[in-house]
């Protein structure tokens, strides 16, 4: 998962000395004014770079120690979970079905998660996760967010394994500004075992920072930019043209959207598209109220709006935006019709209008 945007900006290259060689003569008063508040600012930096160095320094104690040992999955690898998560992920692959069905590798962390309630034997963070954690609260680094995870797969889960793992503070960064605050990148490494065979490796990457402060205006809200890869630079390439573009497998000619890179009925790697006709219905949907995104509140304050699974006639779903009604308007099976919304300069997505009389 990414939100941080990974480690911040170095700092700045220092700027041009005051001065010219012309105008040497006669400066020294001005150049010795200069090189204190020079010689001031570079022990402000050490000072604050000696606090860094410090916490860094117990923080790094921590690399290497067990975050969770000899932890259980609470349940074994088992079909109903396997086809839960398809359905979600809208993934048919025949590979997850059958007698001879394996999990999805991405469900690899699934596995060993421990619910609301938590492992409740024994099995959960350790005492040095936690000391550590109070060590980055108690210097103010209070707030907290997932930048990215990264797994490797050693063999298929299959269902009836026994999931069992280990899970280590495998590094601290020095600390690092980013557009969120300054603070530190903590990564733990998960390893997973079936019926004591390694299975997969799981590492976890989050900021525990301290949120920057704002010193003059805040920009106007903007919506986050979507991430536009090899995957799916044609469906922004549609959008742009005011055209959305639904994936085609040439092999099965299963339709997909959101775009893959392959797919997921036959495994298929070829496609092209089809351009969909805009038409659909409101399959599902939620009011978010909490937390406040101005961006995408019609009344720009950060009130509630709608989140909606629509369903497009040619049979996929995408989510978007309902306009044109109220948020607590929209309702299940509730037609709409495509149009396209410029959110700011820079952005346009495609959202749905309630259509008249829906």
């Amino acid at each position: 998962m990414s939100g941080a945007g990974g480690e911040g900006p170095r700092a700045g290259a220092a700027g041009p000395r005051p001065g010219t060689e012309g105008t040497r003569p006669g400066t020294e008063g001005t150049r010795t004014g200069t090189e204190s508040t020079r010689a001031g600012a570079d022990a402000s930096r050490s000072a604050e770079t000696a606090d860094s160095d410090e916490l860094f320094a117990q923080l790094r104690a921590y690399e290497g120690r067990a975050a969770a040992t000899a932890g259980r999955g609470k349940d074994p690898v088992n079909e109903p979970m396997i086809r839960h998560w398809c359905e979600a992920m809208g993934d048919a692959s025949p590979a997850y079905r059958g007698p001879d069905a394996v999990a999805p590798p991405a469900m690899l962390q699934a596995w060993t998660m421990g619910g609301l309630s938590g492992h409740t034997d024994g099995t959960g963070r350790s005492a040095a996760y936690d000391e550590m954690f109070a060590l980055l609260d108690g210097a103010g680094y209070t707030s907290v967010v997932a930048t990215d995870c990264e797994q490797e797969y050693l063999r298929p889960l299959r269902p009836g394994d026994l999931i069992t793992f280990d899970t280590v503070i495998e590094s601290v960064s020095p600390r690092k500004t980013t557009k969120l605050g300054t603070g530190y990148f903590v990564t733990t490494r998960t390893d997973v075992r079936a019926d004591g065979e390694p299975a997969g490796t799981h590492r976890f990457r989050i900021l525990k920072y301290r949120p920057a402060q704002r010193t003059e205006a805040p920009e106007p809200a903007r919506r986050p930019r979507p991430v536009i890869n090899r995957d799916n630079a044609g469906f922004w390439a549609g959008v742009a043209e005011h055209r959305l573009l639904i994936q085609r497998c040439t092999g099965c000619a299963t339709l997909r959207l959101p775009w893959l890179p392959g797919c997921n009925a036959c495994g298929g790697a070829e496609w092209d598209t089809v351009e969909a006709g805009g038409e659909g219905t409101v399959f599902s949907h939620v009011v978010m109220h909490h937390p406040p995104f101005p961006a995408f509140a019609p009344d720009g304050e950060g009130g509630p709006y709608a989140v909606a699974l629509v369903e497009l006639a040619e049979g996929v779903r995408i989510v978007s935006n309902v306009i044109g009604v109220p948020y607590d308007k929209v309702r299940v099976g509730m037609p709409v019709h495509l149009e396209f919304l410029r959110t700011d300069p820079d952005l346009e997505l495609p959202v749905f209008r309630a259509s008249e009389g829906g």
